[in-house]
């Protein structure tokens, strides 16, 4: 809108093309969002004394009928990161450019434009960051406030299409419409007391929420921009505990690690499915298992993994100590390649990021920007032990555990050594006997990504 707003009245448009129809439809919740959030910026712009176009059909001839209709000469949007939509955006921008008219994508999602943090590298610029460290600590030294330039809107009586409805995806529109005011709001309830205990909530799936704010910041409700700068604030107060502080600082690397995997999609740009590390392009990941199913439902015989699929499906969103976990067992302990789970929880997930969700998924699968040695496979029992002690999560999650003691929540198959509890757990329809054994599963990768990575440094070599 600031970008816009320097050639001149900015006439708000919502293009609602084919694409962006098919990535909303893929999830009844994602649509349910969208649509919410639609109607939730048009009713503020009608506010403002304008109204929002909404134009359904091709990209590039509606976007350019549109400035014909107008009388603009400048157009502007929100930059895509994803390897798809920067092929939309080169082909849109292109059109423009030969109409006559500027073309201007503007690096909105995330809190520092990928530029930015290249430059600090040199003075003329230079690639992207491969390497999560030196990122933040480039992140840290550009960032700036959030732009805060007067918008005005121009009256107009242009043509609009209906806005998009969730009953057009078979969705039911949110009780709670997504909207600049709830996200802020939701923000603010975050950082007055739940950002405070953040170190230990991000990892405590039954503990003090985590902000919950990746829909609003995937579809634009709240800008990353001014959650960094509310962090800020909050951390001015001197009253603040030392650990309190703490957890605020982390809770703004976390939104440092999310444009530090915008700026990987920017600056390292290829096929969708293709790993970053090109020797791991090869790695003989399966596209299927017998237990790809029970981990898509929850089912694995590990709590921990299957209370977090349930979360997913029940709710749209997952924690994300758990999502660490459960990406874990799927490409470790099944040997499943990242691409699969990451297509399963786009089905799933509100939010709407491609470019972030490869970016996490193929640092889960150790074939991204992690630059580990080997692998961080998770144990799950391990993790349970750790970060859900008592099972709360667990419990909530898995209704067939919901009475057992805390040592059969962490692991229900230490009762095989209990004939009668044994029997009330892994008989009918109760909770299900693990799928693989995970010390032997683990090691079995381990094995077959050493002698991976030594043949291809042999062929490297060669």
């Amino acid at each position: 809108m600031a970008e816009a707003a320097r050639a001149g009245d900015v006439v708000p448009v919502l293009v609602f093309d084919a694409a962006t129809r098919d990535r909303i439809a893929r999830s009844p919740r994602r649509a349910a969002f969208y649509c919410g959030a639609g109607g939730s910026l048009n009713a503020s712009v009608a506010a403002r004394g304008s109204s929002l176009v909404l134009r359904r059909g091709p990209l590039v001839s509606t976007v350019r009928a549109l400035a014909r209709e107008s009388g603009a000469d400048t157009v502007v949007w929100s930059s895509a990161y994803d390897a798809a939509g920067l092929a939309r955006q080169r082909k849109l921008q292109s059109a423009l450019e030969e109409a006559g008219l500027r073309a201007i994508a503007v690096h909105d999602a995330p809190a520092v434009p990928p530029e930015d943090t290249a430059a600090a590298r040199s003075a003329e610029g230079g690639t992207g960051y491969r390497a999560l460290v030196p990122y933040v600590a480039a992140w840290d030294e550009v960032r700036r406030a959030p732009f805060d330039a007067p918008v005005a809107f121009e009256p107009n009586e242009l043509r609009s299409d209906a806005l998009p409805q969730a009953s057009e995806f078979g969705a039911r529109p949110m009780l709670d419409e997504p909207s600049e005011a709830r996200a802020l709001a939701a923000l603010a309830t975050f950082l007055a007391g739940p950002a405070l205990q953040y170190l230990s909530a991000r990892n405590v799936p039954g503990g003090e929420p985590t902000s919950h704010l990746s829909a609003d910041l995937s579809f634009g409700t709240l800008a990353a921009r001014t959650v960094v700068a509310r962090t800020d604030e909050r951390l001015r107060d001197p009253f603040l505990l030392a650990e309190e502080r703490l957890s605020l600082e982390a809770f703004r690397r976390a939104i440092a690690q999310r444009d530090f995997f915008l700026q990987l999609a920017w600056f390292f740009e290829s096929r969708p499915d293709q790993a970053l590390q090109p020797r791991m392009r090869r790695f003989p990941f399966a596209s299927k298992h017998p237990a790809l199913a029970a981990w898509l439902e929850g089912r694995t015989g590990y709590p921990l993994v299957d209370a977090g699929m349930r979360q997913l499906r029940a709710t749209g969103w997952m924690h994300p100590r758990v999502r660490s976990v459960a990406a874990s067992f799927l490409c470790f302990d099944l040997g499943v390649d990242w691409r699969v789970g990451r297509d399963a929880w786009e089905r799933e997930l509100i939010e709407d990021d491609p470019a972030l969700a490869a970016g996490n998924w193929q640092w889960a699968a150790g074939v991204g920007a992690d630059l580990a040695q080997f692998p961080r496979i998770y144990n799950p029992r391990k993790q349970a032990h750790s970060f859900d002690p008592r099972g709360a999560y667990v419990r909530h999650w898995i209704s067939e555990l919901a009475t057992v003691s805390d040592a059969d929540v962490i692991d229900p198959s230490s009762s095989e050594r209990r004939p009668q509890l044994a029997l009330a757990l892994f008989n009918g329809n109760a909770y299900s006997a693990p799928v693989v054994d995970h010390e032997i599963a683990a090691r079995d990768f381990l094995r077959r990504y050493a002698a991976f990575v030594e043949s291809a440094e042999k062929k490297d070599v060669g």
